[in-house]
């Protein structure tokens, strides 16, 4: 379990615990990995997807895995903007940790998997649903499903899906400015189920990427139907 720490990757990480799951999960800050790990009666380890050495190493230290689920991500700050402001330099780091990172976790990890099992990584409904303001932000989260699929054909018979998220309700969201929190929950009202969806509710989707065996190269959209929504 790459990333985790919190939010979804917990939610992800207590599903498979709930299983009996023999489980090791991995972020960048030992030190809270280690302490929410004894929570679940899970290992940990620390892991920087952004740094390929980091990633080699961890998979070289910690034997065979049978399923990879990747849901590490980073808040920047970056906000609903005019694109004329747009700071360059800062929307490419977006594609550090959601993008290359994954590309890290499979060149390192994915390709050692056993045929059949499963690498899941993480989308955002952004790439379905552009937000005005917002357009590196889509485009960075099609990047993802679109390794998705590539990594399906690439790394077959191993499985490769893709998880898209909606409006997940996560610790992180307490850190937002309130007029962003605000926007937040008024997208929520436009959704068909007119709440923020829960970590465990999205973990669900990651849980049936790695037990159905006939599923790969395929998105799995939790989000409260807003992709209907008008």
């Amino acid at each position: 379990m790459i990333g985790g720490g919190s939010g979804i990757g917990l939610g992800v990480a207590r599903g498979a615990a709930s299983e009996d799951a023999i489980m090791l999960i991995a972020s960048r800050d030992a030190e809270k990995i280690a302490a929410t790990a004894k929570t679940i009666g899970a290992t940990s380890a620390a892991i920087d997807v952004c740094d390929e050495s980091s990633v080699e190493q961890f998979f070289n230290g910690n034997g065979a895995f049978d399923h990879i689920a990747f849901t590490a991500g980073d808040w920047d700050g970056f906000m609903p903007g005019a694109l004329a402001d747009l700071d360059l330099a800062k929307a490419a780091q977006r594609m550090a940790t959601r993008f290359w990172g994954a590309v890290a976790v499979a060149k390192h990890g994915a390709t050692r998997l056993p045929p059949s099992d499963s690498y899941t990584i993480t989308n955002g409904m952004l790439a379905h649903r552009p937000m005005k303001g917002m357009p590196t932000v889509a485009a960075s989260a099609s990047a993802v499903e679109g390794l998705a699929r590539g990594l399906a054909v690439d790394l077959a018979p191993v499985r490769v899906n893709c998880v898209c998220p909606g409006l997940i309700e996560i610790e992180m969201w307490n850190g937002f400015p309130e007029n962003y929190r605000d926007m937040l929950k008024a997208v929520t009202q436009k959704q068909l189920v007119q709440r923020p969806g829960q970590t465990d509710e999205a973990g669900e989707a990651y849980l049936t990427c790695m037990r159905n065996g006939f599923m790969t190269g395929q998105v799995i959209r939790i989000e409260g139907g807003i992709a209907l929504a008008n």
